[in-house]
């Protein structure tokens, strides 16, 4: 089911090419669309990028991301182009703009083939809560890609493009990049703008690029990262400015998240994974220490607390009153608000806008919702301050390689848990990453994963890169 295509440094040595592969790319989307990758593919707009991109190469102009297919998850809004979030209540809608990192992408020579496939709302971690079909894992369509990028994953692993944007709210790009064998990266907290990204948890949410390789990823992070006058939470720091990434060739002190290494939940292969990255780090000649996190445990109830609250604030624009579905049997205000907001959202959207309706209600707010404020705040100086002594912290990405479609649909709490190493991270704000390591006895990816200081994305990339070189030969 894989496909391989021209890797972007092929395509700028010949780039006449461009069209011709951006076209091979549209029709392999197309031949594995039982993958569920894509929701809607842009042949003409691509194209027309194609041929523009092949101009302006051809004309000197030195473009960062020239010779780059790349897919969006349909969270992302693009201009004149649908943007479901996987949802039945933004049926038929299109967007009358794009976002901030959509502009950055085309403006570095990106040609945009695709929207991706999600769990409704980036609700989930399996994209099984689609509204539009369900996404497939290219190592074995019998089991899930991850979620809530599912789609952007598969898009990227089954070799279609390049790279892919998703979003990160708890995990949703570490775990799918895990899953399906390449990298994900959850960049620091206002790094990239969130303008034209439909919220689910504002304090939380941040656009997240997947590649095969950290190299690649950095070439995306670096063109879409920095400030933006239109979202007030993006960050002035300094864009890393490397015109491309090397391997990080000095020696690391790296901490081990110990309570995360012994957990119950990590299954044996995951562990042995885990022991071989340790020990072929310690071969290296880096420095491996134990880290405690000992409030890490409440990172799961915290985070549900927080989304699903912000969750529900955020989806209450969805009304069936100024655009997307409406209920065909509304007869007045309240039924317009009820009946479309019923059959427009999905179960696992229902679940958490009622969970987040509770915790924000009055006489629960403080016993919830203030708790997990302060909580959060603990949990978040806890992972900064370890941050203080290693030059990255080292964890499993999951506690399992992927299960199979429909094993956890009816348990949520077993699905919450699958976020249960990535969403400290996404608490404290810092950037982390998947890497692919190995492959379990059943040939399913396994990922490791780094988390390093605030605003640090290239050096943390760059150790990936180094950890790559590591890797076991034929994994």
């Amino acid at each position: 089911m894989l496909r391989r295509i021209p890797s972007p440094a092929a395509i700028r040595q010949s780039p006449r090419r461009l069209p011709d592969i951006v076209g091979q790319s549209l029709a392999s989307a197309r031949e594995l669309s039982s993958l569920g990758a894509f929701v809607s593919l842009l042949d003409a707009r691509a194209h027309q990028q194609a041929q523009s991109v092949v101009s302006r190469i051809e004309s000197g102009e030195q473009l960062p991301l020239g010779g780059y297919i790349v897919a969006v998850k349909d969270n992302i809004a693009i201009k004149d182009a649908p943007l479901t979030c996987g949802s039945k209540i933004l049926d038929f809608h299109q967007s009358t703009f794009s976002a901030t990192v959509i502009e950055r992408l085309e403006e570095a020579g990106a040609v945009i083939i695709g929207k991706t496939n999600l769990d409704e709302f980036a609700m989930g971690s399996s994209t099984e809560n689609s509204a539009l079909g369900i996404a497939l894992n290219p190592f074995d369509p019998d089991r899930v890609p991850g979620g809530s990028s599912g789609g952007s994953a598969v898009a990227v692993a089954a070799g279609i493009c390049h790279a892919s944007l998703g979003s990160e709210t708890g995990g949703s790009v570490r775990q799918p990049a895990a899953f399906c064998g390449i990298c994900g990266l959850k960049p620091t907290y206002g790094r990239v703008s969130r303008y034209g990204l439909v919220a689910f948890g504002s304090s939380l949410d941040q656009v997240s690029p997947f590649a095969k390789t950290c190299a690649e990823v950095y070439d995306v992070i670096r063109v879409i990262s920095g400030s933006d006058q239109r979202d007030a939470t993006s960050s002035a720091a300094p864009v890393p400015d490397s015109a491309c990434l090397e391997p990080f060739s000095g020696k690391l002190r790296i901490g081990l998240v110990k309570d995360f290494l012994e957990h119950e939940a990590l299954e044996p292969d995951v562990r042995i994974a885990m022991n071989d990255t340790i020990s072929a780090l310690k071969k290296a000649g880096h420095e491996l220490v134990e880290v405690e996190l000992p409030n890490a445990k409440y990172s799961i109830p915290v985070y549900y607390i927080v989304a699903t609250a912000e969750a529900s604030s955020n989806l209450a624009r969805f009304d069936g009153v100024r655009y997307g579905y409406r209920h065909r049997d509304v007869t007045d205000l309240a039924s317009v608000y009820d009946l479309t907001r019923e059959a427009g959202f999905g179960k696992e959207v229902r679940r958490r806008i009622m969970m987040g309706t509770y915790v924000l209600s009055a006489g629960y707010y403080d016993a919830y919702y203030t708790t997990a404020l302060k909580v959060r705040r603990i949990i978040a100086d806890e992972l900064v301050n370890a941050l203080k002594y290693v030059d990255v912290l080292l964890t499993p990405t999951t506690p399992s390689t992927a299960f199979k479609i429909g094993e956890k649909i009816d348990d949520p709490v077993s699905m919450y848990l699958s976020d249960i190493f990535t969403v400290p991270a996404n608490l404290a704000g810092v950037p982390a990453l998947s890497v692919p390591w190995s492959l379990d006895s059943k040939g399913l990816p396994i990922g490791i994963q780094l988390m390093a200081p605030h605003f640090t994305e290239e050096k943390l990339l760059s150790i990936g890169a180094a950890i790559e070189l590591l890797r076991p030969e034929g994994k």
